[in-house]
């Protein structure tokens, strides 16, 4: 088993998605291990995507991930990283495939929906960034 890491980004809970997107994730098969709904001050968003620190989009993706609710998930299931990333799809939804979570929710590249870990390491960060182990069932 495998863990991730996702995000159900503060446009999709706005569009009242959060449920669909849950079941969603149940019916994928991943075990919830771990769920909170959040609103990320500046400083939390800042520090969560400091790695991007240096890109030019990363002022307006602070703007919006502290916008409004989201709701963090930590994840499991046989290969979640790279199965959850199917799920969700392509980053930028206008090249996602149909069926996927971006498709049907995201507006644009920047109000893509959900967010998943990209690999084992990254996923273990930001989940931690997110839970302590004793939350994590």
């Amino acid at each position: 088993m495998e863990r991730t890491f996702a995000i159900i980004k503060p446009d999709a809970v706005a569009k009242k998605a959060t449920g669909p997107i849950l079941d969603r994730i149940e019916k994928e098969g991943f075990g919830i291990l771990g769920m909170r709904l959040v609103h990320m001050s500046r400083a939390d968003a800042e520090g969560f995507y400091a790695v991007h620190r240096e890109r030019p989009f990363f002022g307006d993706l602070v703007n919006f991930m502290s916008s409004g609710p989201a709701v963090v998930l930590a994840l499991e299931a046989d290969r979640a990283i790279a199965r959850w990333r199917e799920v969700i799809g392509a980053t930028n939804p206008e090249q996602a495939a149909d069926g996927t979570i971006r498709k049907q929710y995201a507006t644009d590249i920047e109000k893509n929906a959900v967010h998943g870990s990209d690999a084992p390491e990254t996923a273990a960060v930001e989940i931690a960034y997110w839970f302590r182990d004793v939350e994590l069932v």
